[in-house]
């Protein structure tokens, strides 16, 4: 007998793709939110070094390196301004999957409602049911080119027992950028309501177009209701690091310090050194990684021209509206990748609007590949 808490939590559809797509180099690897940029140069000499440490071979300290926390409360405060002390106000986790779900845990009743996107990232959502959450969705519009937050439809999705706003910018899979304006009337309903707003910072800098970061924290009244959950993956290229943090007030990290001790004792040992030496590179690579990124949108977007893809704003992916080629995602993804030879992810559970959209991800796949998906997608998914 399933326990309720899985009730309606589906496994991801990213592993299908993948271990139907195998080992074939033609097929073009657009179902997997990798990158094939490399890490830091420093992140990976001082994890090398750790590993042979005894220090780095400990369960001590639970909530992270002291010089680690002062890194990523740090990070935090650069982007919003905001001064946070490290010791009572920084969590290292292991990732900031986990951050997201340790949040969820510490801060959300059973029974609570919890506010996300339509779309968002299926990891968001399944983590607010795990906690005994409710997920309530305000959807992204597609409006002429870009991506607006419908902000009459995320006002009337909060009620009386919304506990908080789950939000990401650049969101995952559409890339959409939650905009000033929008920012502006999310900071309004947490402080009207009372509510906290949990903030995945994952990508925050990965912004295209000459875009710029506007954090929630530097809002008024936000920086007593903001967690912010970063991590290392994104940005920095360092998935299998597996570390991440989570910045707020004195008040919520210590109940998302108690989490995690229990949850995942803490994060990776030999890992931590490394993120830090990432976090205090000044020469880390993420601005010309951004780059690299954005040439790589804006050629899958030259290759996709006349199609319903919806531009990123940010972010390593984008999504084909299938729907309006007269396909469900679930076959429209096996159609791509037996005729089209492309391994794409349906975006079923992802939010209401999933069953119509197929996310493409464009940051692990060089540019010379990228050429030639445009023919690929038309014969897949021709009438």
């Amino acid at each position: 007998m399933t326990v309720r808490r899985l009730q309606g939590v589906p496994g991801f559809s990213i592993d299908r793709v993948a271990e139907a797509a195998g080992s074939d180099p033609d097929v073009l690897r657009l179902e997997n939110l990798d990158t094939d940029l490399p890490p830091p140069a420093s992140a990976v000499e001082a994890t090398r070094a750790a590993a042979g440490r005894d220090d780095a071979n400990s369960y001590l300290p639970f909530v992270g390196l002291d010089a680690l926390r002062e890194a990523a409360a740090a990070r935090v405060s650069l982007t919003s301004g905001i001064a946070y002390e490290p010791r009572t106000e920084c969590v290292i986790t292991a990732g900031g999957t986990t951050g997201m779900l340790n949040a969820l845990l510490a801060l959300v009743e059973e029974g609570d409602e919890v506010v996300l996107t339509d779309p968002t990232y299926a990891g968001m959502i399944y983590r607010v049911r795990l906690a005994g959450g409710r997920p309530r969705f305000a959807p992204w519009v597609w409006e002429g080119d870009a991506w607006r937050l419908d902000l009459d439809a995320l006002r009337a999705a909060v009620g009386p027992t919304t506990r908080a706003l789950f939000l990401m910018s650049p969101s995952i899979p559409t890339g959409a950028v939650i905009g000033d304006r929008a920012w502006i009337e999310i900071a309004r309903l947490c402080v009207e309501h009372d509510l906290w707003l949990i903030h995945n910072a994952a990508m925050e800098r990965i912004l295209f177009d000459g875009r710029s970061v506007l954090h929630p924290a530097s809002l008024p009244g936000m920086r007593e209701r903001t967690i912010t959950v970063g991590s290392a993956s994104k940005e920095y290229r360092m998935i299998g690091w597996r570390t991440g943090w989570v910045v707020g007030p004195p008040e919520a990290t210590a109940r998302i310090g108690l989490v995690t001790i229990y949850n995942t004792v803490t994060a990776v040992g030999i890992a931590q050194p490394g993120v830090l030496a990432a976090l205090m590179d000044p020469d880390a690579g993420v601005a010309d990684a951004v780059r690299e990124w954005e040439r790589r949108r804006d050629v899958l977007l030259e290759e996709l021209r006349g199609m319903p893809v919806r531009a990123p704003a940010g972010g390593w992916s984008l999504v084909l509206d299938v729907a309006e080629l007269g396909f469900e995602a679930d076959e429209a993804s096996r159609r791509l990748l037996e005729v089209g030879r492309i391994a794409a992810t349906p975006m079923t559970h992802w939010g209401p609007s999933g069953g119509a959209l197929v996310r493409l991800v464009f940051s692990n796949e060089p540019v010379e590949r990228l050429w030639g998906a445009g023919e690929r997608v038309r014969r897949a998914l021709a009438s």
